[in-house]
């Protein structure tokens, strides 16, 4: 938050993915902090990649994304976070999501729910899709993938009430969780992306699986969250819209 007064500089990925110099000082932190507390753990983590350093992979790795929402950071629009998720033996087990302009922490832990500062959440009862306020996400080689990503959001913008895109995938989850948003779809997405919430979703007692509707695998870059009850009816628009394109 600091550097937004202050001023970052911004370098290129790639042709529209950006990144900053607060991106890579947020996870060196938390690459220190980790390795400070939990030296045997493994990391995975957006900017400096990850793996194990010892012969033998640990049981334990912690997922993060130092920034999600780079774009919107960096072009001073006030939805990012940072996300981070502890796998045991290849499964979230505790995820935590924190937007410092909202002051909004997001919590899972496995078994034990959702929270947002400390209160429980709980998805929406949204039944029906013309009900609904999804919300959706765009790759970084989207000029690639323009018609088939234009026509499914043509098709979901045509069944319900309305879709929004935020730029932010951890908190478009976390939004899902807290019933603010009634589902989401994303394609192209990176386990530091979804590992943290994909979990509080599910806490919150959402369903969370893949587009094509296998079990959820935050190495699989797609998945459908929602709350449960329109999560069928989103599958059917994917299929449909898939099978036409």
């Amino acid at each position: 938050m600091s550097r937004r007064q202050s001023g970052f500089q911004v370098n290129k990925k790639g042709t529209i993915d950006l990144v900053t110099e607060v991106d890579l000082e947020c996870e060196q932190m938390c690459r220190g902090v980790l390795a400070d507390r939990f030296p045997g753990h493994d990391i995975l983590a957006e900017e400096l990649g990850g793996g194990s350093t010892e012969a033998t992979p640990s049981r334990y790795r912690w997922v993060f994304d130092p920034l999600d929402g780079t774009t919107n950071y960096a072009h001073g629009l006030p939805v990012f976070c940072a996300s981070l998720a502890l796998e045991i033996d290849g499964r979230a087990e505790v995820g935590a999501i924190y937007d410092p302009t909202r002051n909004e922490l997001f919590t899972g832990e496995r078994g034990q729910g959702a929270f947002l500062n400390g209160a429980r959440l709980r998805v929406s009862e949204t039944g029906g899709l013309l009900d609904a306020l999804l919300v959706t996400g765009f790759p970084y080689d989207v000029h690639q993938k323009l018609d088939p990503l234009i026509a499914m959001f043509r098709a979901f913008l045509g069944q319900a009430r309305a879709v929004r895109r935020l730029g932010s995938a951890a908190l478009d989850l976390c939004y899902v969780a807290a019933g603010r948003f009634d589902g989401f779809w994303e394609q192209s997405l990176r386990p530091w992306d979804v590992a943290a919430g994909a979990l509080i979703a599910e806490e919150a007692g959402g369903r969370v699986t893949g587009m094509d509707g296998t079990p959820f695998d935050p190495a699989a870059a797609h998945l459908v969250a929602s709350n449960g009850q329109i999560h069928e009816a989103m599958l059917d628009v994917i299929r449909r819209t898939q099978a036409q394109t």
